[in-house]
């Protein structure tokens, strides 16, 4: 299979709802997991709307009635605080983006997270504990924002319900 072969397939397998991890597409497609990194740097340089989550690749298409927001938020950085402030978002029907900090040197970092259900929680959770990952909310004494995608009325369920806990920053 040529170059242009790969990526055409990577395009179309992409598509699928659930992400495929880059060592998954190096077997099925026998080559290198650097390959499948290449490939996909490639199609994201031609415009092709794939983003990489912590479960693998996955074309991004912005669903339909759908907007973005960012929501500054702050709590300890420990798991149970992270576990609580993600549910609270996806139960209130808002998809968790990515998560941003501002570092003194190296400026705004984004960590993707594109969680969309109580799942997408506990698998992240699990990969939290299971790697000993540090939170990039553990650079900025728990301050962050979070990219959230949704129905407008969600997105505003998910503030109110983040000020009720005391998580949502609000102007002092």
């Amino acid at each position: 299979m040529t170059g242009d072969e790969r990526r055409e397939w990577l395009k179309d397998h992409l598509k699928a709802t659930t992400p495929i991890a880059g060592h998954e597409l190096s077997a099925l497609l026998k080559v290198s997991r650097q390959v499948i990194v290449q490939d996909i740097a490639l199609l994201r340089a031609e415009g092709y709307p794939i983003i990489a989550t912590p479960r693998g690749y996955l074309v991004w298409e912005k669903p339909t009635g759908s907007i973005r927001s960012v929501v500054a938020v702050k709590h300890p950085p420990y798991p149970d605080a992270v576990r609580d402030e993600l549910t609270t978002m996806v139960t209130s029907g808002v998809s968790v983006v990515n998560v941003i900090v501002a570092h003194p040197l190296y400026g705004e970092l984004v960590g993707n997270l594109n969680l969309s259900s109580l799942d997408d929680v506990d698998r992240f959770m699990q990969n939290v504990e299971k790697l000993g990952a540090s939170l990039l909310s553990e650079l900025t004494d728990g301050v962050h924002l979070h990219t959230v995608e949704g129905a407008p009325e969600m997105i505003e369920r998910a503030k109110i319900k983040l000020t009720q806990k005391g998580f949502l920053l609000q102007p002092s």
